[in-house]
């Protein structure tokens, strides 16, 4: 056993501290003697880690730190942990401040030079490249896409030339309308990686062509549930890649040309009919056709 999981903690300091995404067992010794010893846990939803701590017996106090708060009570949690005091800091689930609040703390603490230490632990992001069989070796972590249709599109437009494997996460309202987008942006040739429920009973996950994974969302109702991450292979290099996508061009010229100017650009530099182009544009953006 490494010694130092046996080390007393350190005064003044900030443990930053992974918890469960779904099975309770993934909390590590350490996790666990952390949450222990420490004088408060900060955490994003007291509700949620007091289950947590009840299912372990662990009663120490907690303290609420969220998106709304976060950078209001900073400065009295730095002065804590000037004092002496240890803190930990967890999220609902997860590694706090993946796409969970605690930057402000983290950031205010740093600055204060005070000692932050991360106890690892369960990662999403981490768990689903592990299995989704798409290459880890560089990955892009996109957070969660915007939620307005059209600022989503636009988001997928830009993520689709990313030469590497890019993963984000979605909420279950809607999943079925972003892998809608994720079809009409990326096409067939672009493998699309979803699971649900990581780690939990029910997990689920599938790797297919980005325009069948609507269809295989919609086969069966249970698959609008849960937590999501997906993964999405990155965009073939230029050489490999050959000609320009020109659906995918088209989409990015509509944010800025008028249907017409768009698809006449979009031919010139794929070779794709104009014609098509401009009728698809004509979809696309809901205008008439310009005589």
């Amino acid at each position: 056993m490494n010694a130092q999981a046996e080390d007393p903690l350190l005064p003044g300091c900030l443990y930053v501290v992974a918890t469960p995404i779904g099975n309770l067992g993934d909390l590590s010794p350490r996790a666990l003697k952390v949450l222990e010893s420490v004088h408060a846990i900060c955490a994003e939803d007291t509700r949620n880690t007091a289950q947590l701590l009840a299912h372990f017996g662990v009663s120490t106090p907690l303290k609420a730190l969220h998106e709304h708060n976060e950078t209001r009570i900073a400065a009295e949690l730095i002065a804590q942990l000037q004092a002496g005091r240890t803190l930990a800091l967890v999220s609902d689930a997860g590694t706090p401040l993946v796409s969970d609040p605690g930057y402000a703390l983290v950031d205010a603490a740093r600055q204060a030079g005070l000692n932050v230490q991360a106890v690892p632990g369960p990662c999403a992001v981490t768990a689903a490249l592990s299995i989704a069989g798409l290459p880890t070796d560089e990955f892009l972590f996109a957070g969660f896409l915007p939620a307005r249709p059209a600022a989503r599109r636009a988001r997928l437009q830009v993520l689709a030339q990313e030469p590497r494997t890019w993963v984000f996460y979605e909420a279950p309202h809607r999943i079925a309308e972003c892998a809608t987008d994720l079809a009409e942006v990326l096409g067939s040739t672009r493998l699309v990686f979803l699971a649900r429920e990581l780690s939990k009973r029910f997990e689920q996950s599938v790797r297919l062509p980005a325009t069948e994974l609507p269809a295989w969302i919609a086969a069966d109702a249970n698959r609008l549930r849960g937590e999501f991450v997906l993964a999405v292979a990155g965009a073939p290099a230029r050489s490999e890649a050959g000609t320009l996508d020109a659906r995918s061009l088209l989409r990015a010229l509509l944010q800025e040309l008028p249907p017409a100017r768009a698809a006449r650009l979009a031919a010139s530099l794929t070779g794709e009919k104009r014609q098509t182009l401009y009728q698809w544009a004509l979809e696309w953006s809901g205008t008439k056709p310009e005589f």
